[in-house]
Formats: C-alpha cells, structure tokens, sequence
C-alpha cells in the first residue's frame, strides 16, 4: 500500500518496495497484520452491497481477495497502487474475472466523477502527504449515497509486535534511532481529527471505530523479518547499518520478540475502521 511522502516522492523512494520487499511484504506480513483486519472490512464493505469498487494503495491485495471473496462475484473491483512490484505481486495471487489492477495515484485519480459505490484503503491513509486531496478524490469518483472506508493503524503503544521491533531497534541505535513507524504508519490514530478532515472534505455519516485483534506469526524470525525487511523500515536499518548485518540484526530483533510473546508469537493489534458517505 504505497502512498507517502517517502514511499510516492519519487524512483529511488518507491525503490523500497521493489521485488524483494514486495515478495516479503506479501508472505510475512500481510498474514500477520494485514488479513485479520481485511476481514473485517470486507464484512463492513459488504453491508452496502456495491456494484462497483475502487481500492486505493492496495499493495499486494489483502483487502482486495477478501472483498473477492466476501462480495457478490458480479461486483467489479479495481485494485490501485503506485507500487508495480505491488501490483504484480497482487495481481498474480487473484486472477479473477471483474477484478482489474492499474497504476494510480490515490491524491490524483483517473476515474470520472461517479464512477464507484465504494472506495476503500486498507493500511493506505497515513502515507498521503495530502490526505483532504486524498479525501476528496474519493469523493469525487463515488456515486451519491456512496461510501468511503478506510482502515489506520491505532497508536504504535496499541500495537505489539510494532512497539517490540521500534524498543529493540531504538536499543541497537541509540544516538539515531529509526523513526518510519511512529513518522509514518502508525501516526494518524486521533478520531476527533480524522473525523474533521472526512467531514471538511464533504463525507457525512462519518464513524470511526476502534478495533482490537490478535496477530500470530509462525515464529520469531517471521515477525522480525516481516518488519525490518518487508516495509520501508529495511531503508532506516541500511542508511545505520552495512548491509550484511541485516541478517545479525533480524536475528537480534527475533530474540526480542520471542522473549516477549513467544516461540510462536502471539500480540494484540489495534486499528481504527473510519466510514463516511457521500451526499
């Protein structure tokens, strides 16, 4: 789900989720962090019961194969990111007919106006450097009466396996600490704020709803990994790190979390559900 000042600013930002991290991205931490919560859209999604679907910063398409399979098979999705490694990524786990996967940019569409019933961001919102332009493409571009939804990261404090990996990595680089998770995804968590932008952007009905789940990973090493080399946080580590002690700090990371949730990690995660509709 790429969409930031970091991650949209230009070639050697999006650099970040190329190949490699895109793979990691998708087979770590998606299911640790992005499926549970995917699920729980998908069933919101669902209640409105769209014709049409646009999905902004879709990454490799968590949110997307849930929404597949939640919704009625005649519902068109389009799946959007600005990450071709992303794309090709997700593109080549759902092949679906009525599903269709494009380069876009959430703070600039290329859609007319009134083209969709519903335009949803999983994980997305907090990277837009313009998040009111963001707001108010996706109006834009929904029917009236259409709905808007979007998912973002609660406080990291609210996060376990995130303020884990920030604590130990904040310890292994004292005098410069790496900042991406409370800079970026896991710093737009205040309702009352959030609330006002959807409403000046012209959303009504707007909700904002707490949810608290539980994340499991298959070991240690997954969350470690998953974290410091399937997110732009593999950027911070390098710019302090020679490259080959990667693997050294993965395993340091590993150590940490595993001495705080287990050989076969288990933690909670919170996230707010933010909907509103358009007039």
């Amino acid at each position: 789900m790429t969409a930031s000042v970091d991650i949209e600013g230009g070639a050697g930002s999006l650099a970040l989720f190329q190949e490699g991290v895109a793979d990691l991205y998708e087979t770590l931490l998606v299911p640790i962090l992005f499926e549970p919560y995917a699920s729980e859209m998908a069933i919101v999604a669902e209640r409105s019961k769209p014709g049409s679907v646009l999905e902004v910063a879709a990454g490799t398409g968590a949110l997307t194969r849930a929404l597949r399979t939640r919704l009625d098979p005649a519902t068109e999705i389009v799946a959007t990111d600005l990450s071709q490694a992303m794309i090709d990524v997700g593109a080549s786990s759902l092949t679906l007919s009525r599903t269709h996967w494009m380069h876009a940019d959430a703070q600039d569409l290329p859609f007319a106006p009134s083209m969709f019933d519903l335009v949803v961001c999983q994980f997305g919102i907090m990277f837009f450097p313009d998040k009111l332009r963001a707001y108010g493409e996706a109006k834009r571009v929904l029917r009236s009466g259409g709905r808007f939804l979007f998912s973002t990261w609660d406080s990291i404090e609210a996060n376990d396996f995130a303020r884990c990996v920030d604590e130990c990595l904040g310890s292994l680089f004292p005098s410069d600490p790496p900042d991406f998770f409370r800079r970026l995804p896991y710093s737009y968590f205040d309702p009352d704020p959030i609330k006002a932008q959807l409403t000046s952007a012209g959303f009504d009905a707007v909700s904002c709803d707490r949810v608290a789940l539980t994340s499991v990973a298959a070991t240690a090493r997954d969350v470690a990994a998953a974290f410091c080399q399937g997110t732009p946080l593999k950027g911070e580590i390098e710019r302090r790190a020679p490259e080959e002690r990667m693997s050294e700090i993965v395993v340091q990371v590993a150590e940490r979390v595993e001495s705080r949730y287990g050989a076969r990690p288990c933690g909670g995660m919170s996230a707010l559900i933010v909907a509103g509709r358009a007039p």
